[in-house]
């Protein structure tokens, strides 16, 4: 059985180089890989593509990433709360492709599940639709897009065991399943590890089978994106 368990962020993260493409889980900050990429600032490694939904927001999750110069491309779906990205966005200092979120989505789900492209209505005759092979289908209109991989897909669980099955919890569960399907790597890091045997295969929303790597990650933040009151 391939030993899947690491120490930390740190050791999780070894192989990642310059120029490669990543795919990160989460939505806003709620279910980012944040030792992750903390790990990853601290490499100092640069010309990263990464897709993810967004890039967090100034000083935390990919934002850390921006603010250093690491990331050469974002394949996001939302500019959202980070001002740095929009920053760099407008000045061309960083290439971007917004993509439609559910495009985005089945994008990823694509690349995992082996099929190479599919038509979608979304984006038809904007700019998102620019270049792309157009087919009509019950008399609409599609675009093709091509599904999305990554060298490495880094994900985080609320629970998982040594052998990479993975639960997520409530919201967080968002990009990570789709993505941790994806990479030719997958890293994992989760709030609680346990021995195999001990997940309810019942509850299981990522199998092993995808999960390369996985550490149990300590004191997490767990930022909120944007605060509201009443």
């Amino acid at each position: 059985m391939m030993q899947k368990r690491v120490s930390d962020a740190r050791a999780a993260i070894a192989g990642i180089t310059d120029g490669m493409t990543l795919m990160l889980g989460g939505f806003g900050l709620c279910g980012i890989p944040e030792k992750c990429i903390a790990a990853l600032a601290e490499s100092g490694i640069k010309d990263l593509t990464c897709i993810s939904n967004n890039a967090g927001v100034d000083d935390f999750g990919l934002g850390l990433l921006l603010q250093s110069r690491q990331i050469r491309k974002m394949i996001a779906s939302y500019v959202g709360e980070n001002a740095e990205f929009e920053r760099q966005m407008l000045s061309g200092d960083l290439e971007v492709d917004l993509i439609p979120q559910g495009s985005l989505a089945e994008r990823c789900r694509a690349g995992g599940a082996g099929i190479p492209a599919f038509f979608t209505p979304a984006g038809y005759g904007t700019e998102v639709g620019e270049g792309k092979e157009v087919r009509e289908f019950n008399g609409k209109p599609h675009i093709l897009e091509m599904a999305l991989t990554a060298d490495f897909a880094i994900v985080k669980a609320w629970k998982g065991d040594t052998d990479g099955n993975l639960i997520y919890k409530g919201t967080a569960r968002n990009f990570n399943p789709v993505m941790a399907m994806a990479g030719r790597i997958t890293i994992a890091e989760v709030e609680e590890l346990v021995e195999p045997g001990e997940l309810d295969p019942n509850h299981i929303h990522t199998p092993g089978v995808f999960v390369q790597r996985i550490f149990q990650g300590q004191d997490y933040e767990k930022r909120i994106e944007k605060r509201t009151t009443r």
